[in-house]
């Protein structure tokens, strides 16, 4: 019997430092990794007080930060490095100076080791996070959805590396709009957590708020003009921004109801939209990836759709939801593919953004 392959993992897309050691077949042969260990070393505090992730904060922090991360996982694995088998690193898309980083001690590792090294798409391996968590079920094919800080994106996924865009936000995404909504309600940074917290005790029909193409045909997302009718409603003014004035933070029942309204707005167009997604590709498995997937409001009503379309739902633990190198683990069909990264790979940065056509 084949010794397994020992896979170091490096995720540094965005605010998140990450590494993760995973067991898995060796190529050719194809199979679920098993994690034996994931490290994240979080930027929040640091983070907080600008409201939102500042690229050069973040990518000097994973200088500080990533190698202390890289042996602690190896630590926690019980591996030494240089039992490492491949190396797997994301490489798009991010935040350059984030993805620099990881990049450079990537090709770093691999080329003292003499290993492999393999470039991983990050919304790829956000999706694979579900296939992680159960092992045992098929996941693909999968229609898929990475909502975000930085992403919200539909994706026809006939395998763990083969997804196509099927359609995404024009603007901001999701989790954007928790963050900027959070701000204004005075909920704190992260959004998501904040805003969840005070929904529980809100209204969710206390606001008419904007649902942007919860009709339309094509699968497409834009949350900046719900974000601009909060704060609207913060200010009592108008659609228009006619009238009313800038009380500053509303009362703790107003943010409650502001805050579920909002919540409920952003949800209604997630759902509508994997609805849609499901139907015109045929394909009976949802995928979910992405920070917002740890909304609670949102498994609830996702879990109730597919449940009312006879769809079979994959949705990972919260611990996979968020940025982590675990779900890099997706290297390990690559690798089967024979999809190796030469050393002169770069990054790709920036967000997912369909055309407006």
């Amino acid at each position: 019997m084949t010794d397994p392959l020992l896979l170091l993992a490096i995720e540094t897309t965005c605010d998140e430092t990450g590494a993760a050691v995973l067991e898995g077949p060796r190529p050719p042969a194809v199979g679920v990794p098993r994690v034996r260990s994931s490290v994240v070393a979080s930027q929040v505090d640091l983070h907080d007080r600008f409201g939102g992730v500042v690229p050069e904060i973040a990518s000097r922090e994973h200088v500080r930060q990533l190698l202390p991360i890289v042996d602690e996982a190896l630590r926690r694995a019980g591996v030494t490095l240089g039992e490492i088998g491949a190396v797997a690193v994301a490489t798009r898309p991010g935040l350059v100076g984030s993805l620099v980083v990881g990049l450079t001690a990537a090709k770093t590792l691999a080329l003292a080791l003499g290993v492999p090294l393999v470039a991983v798409d990050h919304l790829e391996a956000h999706l694979y996070a579900c296939q992680l968590a159960e092992p045992d079920r098929e996941v693909y094919p999968c229609v898929g959805l990475v909502v975000s800080g930085g992403h919200t994106s539909l994706f026809e996924c006939r395998g763990p590396i083969e997804a196509g865009l099927r359609g995404g936000t024009i603007d901001d995404a999701a989790g954007e709009a928790f963050d900027k909504v959070a701000g204004l309600l005075g909920l704190g940074y992260p959004g998501g957590p904040g805003v969840e917290r005070a929904a529980r005790s809100g209204n969710p029909k206390a606001y008419e708020f904007p649902r942007a193409f919860l009709r339309d045909d094509r699968i497409a997302f834009s949350f900046s003009g719900l974000k601009t009718a909060v704060l609207y409603a913060i200010r009592g003014q108008d659609s228009r921004g006619r009238a009313g004035s800038d009380p500053g933070i509303p009362a703790p029942e107003v943010v409650a109801d502001l805050a579920a309204s909002f919540q409920e707005a952003v949800v209604d167009v997630l759902v509508a939209k994997c609805r849609q997604a499901l139907k015109q590709t045929g394909l009976a498995r949802l995928g979910i990836g992405g920070g917002v997937a740890a909304n609670g409001r949102f498994r609830d009503r996702i879990s109730a759709m597919a449940a009312e379309e006879g769809v079979a739902l994959f949705v990972p633990p919260m611990s996979l939801c968020t940025d982590n190198a675990a779900m890099l683990g997706v290297a390990f069909p690559k690798l089967a593919a024979g999809q190796v990264a030469d050393l002169d790979v770069d990054v790709t940065a920036g967000l997912v953004r369909p055309s407006r056509g």
